[in-house]
């Protein structure tokens, strides 16, 4: 497909060119791309959320407007034409199969070929009179600069990381300061990766809960339901913990928890819970079986906090890809026998007389 559909929703008209139709967007968000962030922020339709590929007009550019590249993962899209108010220019749209700048430049979608082809299949040759692209920045790992004017005849400039500072880069001449420049990891931003990963470890998290629930009714001294609500319930509480502490507190508490690997914070913070789980349950180790309960999530929770602390990684400015794979080399069988022992503990833990 050359050019994309004037009939996608948050196409608001179209400009003329040599080309014919361009759709033409506006700056100003409707309601319903919001609500399509808001669903994307938590894992709904995430995969999907994308824009067609293709030249887009945002107010009324011209023939000299400047060319902006971006991905065809919506968000990606809304965050640069949200960033330029009374601007003309141009978007250029790469097909990165509904991934993000970063991501798809480190997965190679968005790439010199991508690239080049978009700007072929595009003809944008024949509707800028000028040969020049603006590329984020975070683009870099994915496309060779030196390649693309010997291929298409258009010249690479990488803007700034955030798109809000797009007006500043354009009226200093297409020129980035330091600021522009550096990738930034606070917690607001840490905040919004929360919901994704949430929603992703509910999944199974569904089906987790209510077996050790009703598994927490086997053994004990009382009935099948009398200890499901006791053991069970403690159970269900437990394992939430462990979702809360690796899911939550340690992106949160990412710069002040000790150690370079998200492993070992994911695993500090899980062994907070299981401290505040075990004081919660004190009232149980005066007997053998309740030491071993709380022994048994001691493994359990750190190890699925560890684990999911692991999996902010591939969003953080300071991992690299090598240094996932290392520490994942020894984290990971280190986790599963974690989460071994503690099940098997647990389940010991309600059979012990």
């Amino acid at each position: 497909m050359g050019q994309p559909s004037l009939d996608q929703p948050f196409v608001a008209g179209s400009v003329m060119t040599l080309l014919g139709e361009m759709p033409q967007v506006s700056s100003t968000l409707t309601w319903a791309d919001h609500w399509g962030t808001i669903k994307a922020r938590w894992g709904v339709g995430r995969m999907h959320y994308t824009v067609d590929p293709g030249l887009y007009a945002l107010g009324s550019p011209d023939a000299m407007a400047p060319v902006l590249v971006t991905a065809n993962y919506k968000m990606s899209f809304d965050r640069v034409r949200e960033a330029l108010p009374g601007r003309d220019v141009w978007i250029l749209v790469l097909d990165t199969k509904g991934i993000n700048v970063w991501c798809a430049a480190g997965k190679g979608t968005f790439g010199t070929e991508e690239l080049v082809h978009r700007i072929a299949i595009s003809k944008l040759s024949r509707v800028v009179a000028h040969r020049q692209l603006i590329l984020p920045q975070l683009a870099g790992p994915g496309v060779a600069a030196h390649k693309v004017p010997k291929l298409s005849g258009f010249k690479v400039i990488y803007g700034p990381i955030r798109s809000k500072d797009l007006p500043a880069f354009m009226d200093r001449g297409f020129k980035t300061t330091p600021e522009m420049r550096q990738k930034t990891f606070t917690t607001r931003e840490r905040v919004a990766l929360i919901p994704v990963e949430l929603v992703e470890a509910l999944k199974w998290t569904l089906i987790i809960v209510p077996v050790f629930f009703l598994m927490g009714g086997l053994g004990g001294p009382g009935g099948f339901w009398a200890n499901a609500f006791n053991y069970g319930l403690f159970a269900v509480f437990a394992f939430l913990a462990a979702l809360a502490a690796g899911a939550v507190f340690t992106p949160l508490l990412l710069p002040w928890l000790p150690g370079r690997a998200f492993a070992l914070k994911g695993l500090i913070a899980g062994l907070i819970a299981a401290s505040i789980l075990g004081f919660l349950r004190a009232g149980t180790l005066d007997a053998w079986p309740g030491l071993v309960e709380i022994l048994a999530w001691f493994f359990l929770v750190p190890a699925v906090s560890a684990y999911l602390g692991m999996n902010f990684t591939g969003a953080s400015t300071y991992t690299s890809l090598s240094g996932v794979k290392k520490e994942m080399k020894w984290a990971v069988p280190l986790e599963i026998v974690g989460g071994v022992v503690g099940l098997v503990l647990w389940l010991g833990s309600r059979f012990m007389a």
